[in-house]
């Protein structure tokens, strides 16, 4: 399983997604406030605004939340928010992109680059990682929404180019374009989807063992808590046994 989603699956065995709940919804407010300022502040005639209300929708973000952060935009009470993504490389040469929304370049600059010193990294140049990985679109489903082939189908039927299966559930990939047709496709199909949003793939990983995957997390954890930051990627890999010690 690629880092992502293992990633994931390690903040919930931590218990993070709970304890940073509110963190999260904060900066799910913040992409639809974005997203509804950038185009229409209707979901339906805008596909960025409507990804971004069904992934707040998909962690249970209240629906008053999503509805006072569509009335910020229109209100025209927003902060101006610059969307800037960083590159660098963590412990044991892992690549990492973060994605920030900030009032604020030069702040939110200086703290990237401080938590990737102060964690065993190094912020790079933009493109630095960046060849590392694909721009994606992801809908995932939990695992008795179907099994392998009837998911593959639908997946292919809806015009995605990749669908994994496994015990924690199903990944279906496409093209960052079509993210919006797909994701519709697939919901027409197989119901609502447990996310659905953009990612960094990566194409190529960096194997960790429990030292280097701990040290990762704790870059990860740090960089995460900025509330500059919306999104961080890391290229790693780790075996079941690593998983289970964590």
């Amino acid at each position: 399983m690629a880092g992502h989603s293992k990633w994931a699956n390690i903040q919930h065995r931590k218990g993070r997604q709970d304890a940073a709940r509110s963190k999260l919804f904060s900066k799910l407010a913040k992409e639809i406030t974005v997203a509804a300022k950038m185009g229409d502040p209707d979901p339906d005639k805008n596909p960025r605004l409507r990804l971004a209300v069904k992934e707040a929708k998909s962690v249970s973000v209240p629906k008053d939340v999503i509805d006072r952060a569509i009335k910020k935009a229109i209100g025209g009470d927003a902060e101006n928010y610059d969307e800037i993504r960083y590159e660098g490389y963590g412990p044991n040469g892992v690549a990492v992109i973060v994605e920030a929304m900030t009032d604020n370049k030069n702040r939110t600059a200086s703290t990237v680059r401080s938590t990737f010193s102060k964690n065993g990294g190094n912020l790079g140049e933009t493109g630095s990682v960046g060849f590392m990985f694909e721009r994606k679109g992801q809908v995932t489903y939990p695992a008795d929404v179907g099994d392998e082939d009837a998911v593959m189908m639908a997946a292919i039927e809806a015009g995605a180019e990749d669908a994994e299966s496994s015990d924690d559930g199903h990944v279906i990939w496409c093209a960052d374009t079509d993210l919006n047709d797909v994701s519709n496709a697939l919901e027409a199909e197989l119901g609502e989807s447990e996310s659905t949003k953009l990612v960094w793939r990566p194409t190529t990983t960096t194997e960790l063992d429990l030292d280097g995957m701990q040290k990762l997390m704790k870059l990860i954890d740090a960089l995460e808590d900025d509330d500059d930051i919306q999104t961080v990627t890391a290229n790693f890999e780790v075996s079941d046994e690593v998983m289970e010690q964590l």
